[in-house]
């Protein structure tokens, strides 16, 4: 069982600080820390509520207004347990802020969590601490700071500038599928200089990647023979079908089929991935996939942005083959 719990006492009284806590998830949210992906929920804060930050998803399974308000984790992602925002109070004008993280790991979550999803947390929940005493004008008196590893992490993420937008419906990925289990897009700017054709693009992102996602997806390479999937070949982001602007690349394995859509628009480039689970093996693999999915994806397509404005021709990665996602 893991136990984090992150708390400030904070010199304002419980209904002004319930306030911050209150606004997690919606438009003009004042508690989530400026800088991390957002907390989104798919209503107001209360019984239901479904949402979740980064990879990470979650319901809220206990809501007590003033007081608590508490979310489960979705199944599938190696987290099994809870999260609670607590507001106790502690005497006039005073009250305990309190993040509580109860849960158990399993799969490759068990690595994972120690070696990055842990700093991330511990992160991103003193930044919301310090948050909260600046909106309450109180602070902080010692803001929080990173440590070296967080600040690697988040410098890989900042060199993106790709960004989340909703999966579009193109011909190509409108029924692609039987079945879609997971599914995201993902827009970085087209540089004036850059390319109109599509293929242009796929190639860039998938035939060239950044030096720390190849090293990535050789360690993948490495160790998934041990769980029984399949390595990946070179086809694996071979185009599957065209138009005149957009391509499909894809494969299917025996434990997930995916396709990724490269999209030509005025003024942009948007990659999308759509994925279909098989079996336990596939749970398993995906369920530590999403987590690293976006800011591999990000950094492989701000990457390819980069490269085709400068007009560096796009060279074949030499790393033993992509195995990304699939």
């Amino acid at each position: 069982m893991v136990r984090n719990v992150h708390e400030r006492e904070l010199p304002a009284p419980a209904e002004q600080v319930w306030e911050l806590v209150d606004s997690l998830g919606r438009p003009g949210d004042r508690l989530w820390p400026a800088g991390w992906s957002p907390m989104t929920l798919d209503r107001p804060l209360g019984p239901g509520a479904a949402g979740g930050h980064g990879g990470l998803r979650y319901a809220v399974s206990r809501h007590e207004p003033g007081r608590l308000v508490q979310f489960t984790a979705a199944p599938g992602q190696g987290l099994d347990g809870t999260h609670a925002f607590v507001v106790e109070p502690r005497g006039p004008g005073r009250c305990v802020l309190r993040h509580d993280l109860r849960l158990r790991t399993s799969g490759a979550m068990r690595l994972l969590w120690p070696l990055a999803v842990r700093p991330l947390h511990d992160a991103v929940l003193e930044d919301l601490l310090d948050t909260a005493e600046r909106a309450l004008d109180t602070g902080p008196a010692r803001p929080a700071r990173w440590s070296p590893l967080v600040r690697v992490l988040r410098r890989a993420a900042e060199r993106t500038r790709a960004t989340a937008v909703p999966v579009p419906d193109t011909a190509l990925l409108r029924g692609v599928l039987p079945r879609i289990d997971a599914a995201d897009a993902y827009a970085v700017p087209a540089p004036d200089d850059a390319p109109a054709d599509p293929q242009a693009w796929a190639d860039a992102v998938f035939r060239r990647v950044p030096g720390w996602v190849a090293a990535l997806l050789a360690l993948r390479q490495a160790l998934v023979g041990f769980v029984g999937i399949e390595r990946a070949d070179r086809s694996a982001f071979d185009t599957l079908r065209r138009t005149d602007d957009e391509v499909l690349l894809g494969t299917d394995a025996g434990h997930l089929d995916f396709r990724a859509s490269v999209l030509r628009e005025p003024g942009r480039v948007v990659l999308s991935t759509v994925v279909r689970i098989r079996g336990g093996r596939g749970r398993l693999y995906w369920g530590v996939v999403r987590h690293l999915h976006p800011l591999v994806v990000r950094s492989m397509l701000a990457a390819a942005a980069r490269r085709l404005s400068s007009g560096a021709p796009a060279r074949s990665m030499t790393t033993g083959g992509r195995a990304y996602p699939g």
